[in-house]
């Protein structure tokens, strides 16, 4: 399923990353594709080891990893370095799974959720929708600037053909301290549901607290 995180970076947040980013040298994105994924992947990426690249990824790892609809919904045990992507002249990404572990020179993480932040206005390119196949059905996603997408990792999903403008966006990896989908779910709706309480339950809440507390040391790794 897709969670969809609104209003992670504002306005000025995603006109400073855009003007950043027009700056930055770009690579061909198969570079850091799987073997699988090499053949079906077509877009530029960000060099962000320069001095001004890292720069930009810092900028949008801090909005990212500091949101707290974020890290309520993914409990975030580490997060992947980002990429940041350029996808223009029907370029796309195919259908694939990403891979399970990524990472290298001993800081590996366990691909639990993958997640897209969107940074070009959707009215300024055609195609370009994130497109999940799930059980239920397909699900696809074009948000407004300035919005995540969080997902399955393990789902099979694609960036469709941008036929016209450029599709900005930036992505990364979780690994999740509860691994479970279905725990992350039960933990998200306990929160919502203490977050609407009147103040004046203290004693449902204290239980609340403490039932939310001990599922998280059960499941926690």
């Amino acid at each position: 399923m897709f969670f969809t995180v609104p209003d992670v970076l504002k306005a000025a947040d995603i006109s400073r990353a855009t003007k950043k980013a027009a700056t930055l040298d770009w690579i061909d994105g198969r570079i850091t594709a799987g073997h699988s994924a090499r053949v079906v992947k077509s877009n530029l990426q960000a060099d962000l080891k320069t001095l001004a690249g890292q720069g930009l990824h810092d900028f949008l790892m801090n909005a990212i990893s500091s949101n707290k609809t974020v890290r309520s919904f993914a409990r975030p045990k580490q997060f992947s370095r980002l990429l940041l992507s350029k996808t223009e002249n029907s370029g796309h990404y195919g259908f694939h799974v990403d891979n399970a572990i990524m990472g290298s020179d001993g800081k590996q993480l366990r691909t639990d959720l993958s997640f897209t932040l969107f940074l070009s206005d959707p009215s300024s390119y055609e195609g370009g929708e994130l497109n999940l196949m799930t059980s239920a059905g397909d699900f696809e996603a074009k948000p407004a600037a300035g919005t995540l997408i969080l997902y399955p990792s393990g789902s099979i999903h694609q960036v469709k053909p941008v036929t016209s403008g450029m599709r900005l966006a930036c992505v990364g990896w979780i690994e999740s301290r509860i691994q479970r989908a279905d725990q992350r779910e039960i933990l998200v709706d306990l929160e919502s549901v203490r977050a609407t309480m009147p103040k004046t339950s203290v004693e449902q809440r204290l239980v609340l607290d403490k039932t939310i507390s001990n599922l998280i040391r059960m499941w926690a790794s």
